[in-house]
Parts: structure tokens; C-alpha cells; sequence
């Protein structure tokens, strides 16, 4: 009798087991959540390339447009009738143009890398000597790397700020000059090739397919977004921002040895150092997922390393902190200069060198300690050291 109520009472909680098992996922009881730690980084992965984007990439490709729409319709005033005032009107219309570049530039990923596109847009210094014998011949490739100096923003510099010292000399090259007209068709050539090539990028994002291409494809080998987009952001901090705006010309890069004439935008003189302040607060606005039309900080470098722990190895602090605070040093360092970055490596290197020496110190964050963290290769090569 005994032996009979103790299977009753097995069954009983058998079936009240079975119950509870099968109730697990009513309403009233969470859904178990996805614990696969690849899983999640994967998922970290497409929220960010989905915010980077959405409300990074395509807004500032738009803002780049309007102000570079803008400057195309000044050239084309400026070509039907070259005088003070239309020179003044493209003059202003190429720097806004030329300030907006640099929130792009570091965009080297899909269409804009394919493209080449920063090869057309500001390869410096301009090779005056190029572009001379360009414009006497009447023609000339612009497809072939040995063009690539003799185009864009810097070649643009040239024509309408470093063809004369007033600015009735510079009109008077595009008016009285023996080779006016010839001057005047290379001007178009290159306004046309620049807005070719940036067409190409601006429509594969915008209607082309490349936005859901960018964002799908979330896995961390070297063909996919994740390690396209930081190779080419850390690549351009390196080499186009830390080399060529403050390394190169100041010297740093070349046992001392200064280049005042290699700093960016040369002819308009008090331009350089606004392109390279803008250009980096570009690239700390990217790093911390700061939307363009909002302002506000979404899914990024930043939250994708915290999602990972990212700590200083010899410190334990965090990694996103260490780098945001090295990107306000150079920030800092940046406001120690004037705004004629030529005049100031003439008399001021020391200052311009720290600049150097204090992006030094956010490229190997970024190219070393960052990329590791997120298990990304470099790609790319330098012989500096870094």
C-alpha cells in the first residue's frame, strides 16, 4: 500500500514538472535572451554601421554636396564673366566647399575607396608645373596617378588665389592673358571631374544599394565593412591628417628638414589650419557616433569597444576614455596656433611639431590598441614606425 502512494505522489509531480516546463514561455515569463558572445558582437557590429550610416556618412555626403553644387555654380559664373566680384563669390564658395571636404575625407570605404575619390579631391601640394603644361598643351589624362596633383581643392587654390598677388592680376589671367581661354577650359575640366567622380560615390550610397551592402555586412574579415571602415578612418588620421597637414610640412617627418609651402591650401594662405581643425574634430565626431543633424551620440568605435571591455593594458583604464582624452590634447595643442599654418612653421615649428607628436600618440591608440581589441588586421602599410 505504501509503495502504491508514493508512485502517486512521483506522478503528481511529474505532471505538475510538465506543466511548469511548458509554461516557461507564457507572457508573464521572459524569453531567454541570445548568450552567444560572437551573436552579440555581431549584432554591436550592425547597429553601429547602421547608425554610422544613416545619420554619419549619407547626411555628410549631403552637406558636402549642397556646399559643393554651390561652388560649381560659382565656377561656372565665374567662367562667363571673370571679374573681381565673381572671383570673390567663387573664392568664398571654394573654401566653404573645401572646410566641408574634411568631414568627409575620412569616409574611405565602398564607393569612395574604389573610387579613389580623395586622388581627385586633395592630393597636395599642387604641381603648378603640371598643371602649366596642361593648360598650354590644351589636354592632358586625369585618370593616371601622375594627375592626381594637377586637380581638386589644391589645383582650384592655385587658379584663384596663387595666379597673381591682387586679385586684378588673377582676373586678368582668365581675361587678357595670350592663353585666358585655355585657363578657363582647364578650370572647367576640373570642376567637371571632381563633380564626376563625387556623383559616382554620393549615388551609389544614396540609390544605388551600397547603404543596405555597408550595413549587412557585419563580419569582421578584411572584405567586410567593420574593417574597411576602420582601416580607412585609422589611415586617414595617420597619413592625411597627422603626415600631410602637420608631419610633412613642419618637418617632423623629415629630420627637421620644414616645408612651408606643403601645408594645405598654400595660396589662400589663413586656410590651413581651419581644414585641419575641422578635419580632426571630424574624426573624434566619428569615433563617438555623433549624428550630423542632431548632434547626438549613437552606436560606434566608442560603444562597440565598450561592449567589448576595452581597457589600457598597463593602466586597466578604459580604452574610449584614453582616447578621447589624447584627441583633446591635439585639440589643445591645435588652438596654440595661428591661423597662416605656413607662417608658422616658418616661425613657430616647435609648436606645429608638438601637433605632430601629440596625433602620434592617438594613431598608435587607434591603429594598435583599438584595432586589436576588435580583432581588425591593418591593411594598409607605413614605414614610420608606428
Amino acid at each position: 500500500m505504501a509503495q502504491f502512494k508514493w508512485k502517486q505522489i512521483g506522478f503528481a509531480c511529474a505532471f505538475v514538472g510538465a506543466l511548469w516546463a511548458c509554461g516557461g514561455n507564457s507572457p508573464d515569463t521572459p524569453a531567454p535572451t541570445p548568450t552567444n558572445p560572437a551573436d552579440q558582437a555581431s549584432s554591436d557590429r550592425k547597429a553601429m554601421l547602421t547608425n554610422i550610416a544613416d545619420n554619419i556618412i549619407v547626411p555628410s555626403y549631403a552637406n558636402f554636396k549642397t556646399k559643393f553644387d554651390l561652388m560649381l555654380t560659382k565656377s561656372d559664373a565665374f567662367a562667363v564673366k571673370p571679374d573681381k566680384a565673381s572671383l570673390t563669390d567663387f573664392r568664398q564658395a571654394w573654401v566653404d566647399a573645401y572646410t566641408e571636404w574634411q568631414k568627409v575625407e575620412l569616409f574611405d570605404v565602398g564607393p569612395a575607396e574604389q573610387n579613389t575619390l580623395r586622388n581627385f579631391f586633395n592630393i597636395y601640394p599642387t604641381d603648378v608645373t603640371g598643371i602649366e603644361a596642361y593648360v598650354t598643351a590644351g589636354t592632358g589624362a586625369f585618370d593616371v596617378p601622375a594627375s592626381y596633383p594637377k586637380q581638386g581643392f589644391p589645383a582650384l587654390d592655385y587658379f584663384i588665389n596663387g595666379l597673381g598677388t591682387t586679385d586684378d592680376a588673377i582676373v586678368a589671367r582668365y581675361t587678357t592673358a595670350a592663353d585666358a581661354a585655355k585657363r578657363l577650359a582647364y578650370l572647367k575640366r576640373l570642376t567637371t571631374q571632381m563633380n564626376t567622380q563625387f556623383s559616382s560615390v554620393y549615388t551609389a550610397w544614396t540609390t544605388g544599394g551600397y547603404r543596405d551592402t555597408f550595413i549587412n555586412c557585419t563580419a569582421l574579415n578584411a572584405g567586410c565593412s567593420t574593417s574597411k571602415l576602420v582601416n580607412g578612418y585609422v589611415l586617414n588620421y595617420e597619413r592625411y591628417l597627422r603626415s600631410g597637414k602637420f608631419g610633412i610640412p613642419s618637418g617632423a617627418m623629415s629630420n627637421g628638414t620644414v616645408s612651408p609651402d606643403k601645408v594645405e591650401a598654400y595660396y589662400k594662405k589663413d586656410l590651413a589650419l581651419t581644414l585641419a581643425k575641422t578635419a580632426h574634430q571630424a574624426t573624434v565626431d566619428f569615433f563617438n557616433g555623433k549624428g550630423v543633424k542632431t548632434g547626438q551620440e549613437g552606436p560606434s568605435l566608442k560603444t562597440y569597444l565598450n561592449s567589448l571591455g576595452a581597457k589600457d593594458s598597463s593602466t586597466g583604464a578604459s580604452l574610449v576614455d584614453i582616447i578621447n582624452k589624447q584627441f583633446e590634447a591635439v585639440n589643445q595643442q591645435l588652438t596654440t596656433l595661428k591661423p597662416n599654418l605656413s607662417d608658422e612653421i616658418k616661425t613657430n615649428d616647435a609648436a606645429v611639431v608638438l601637433v605632430y607628436t601629440q596625433m602620434q600618440k592617438a594613431v598608435r591608440m587607434l591603429k594598435v590598441d583599438m584595432t586589436t581589441v576588435m580583432s581588425i588586421t591593418i591593411t594598409y602599410t607605413d614605414n614610420d614606425g608606428d
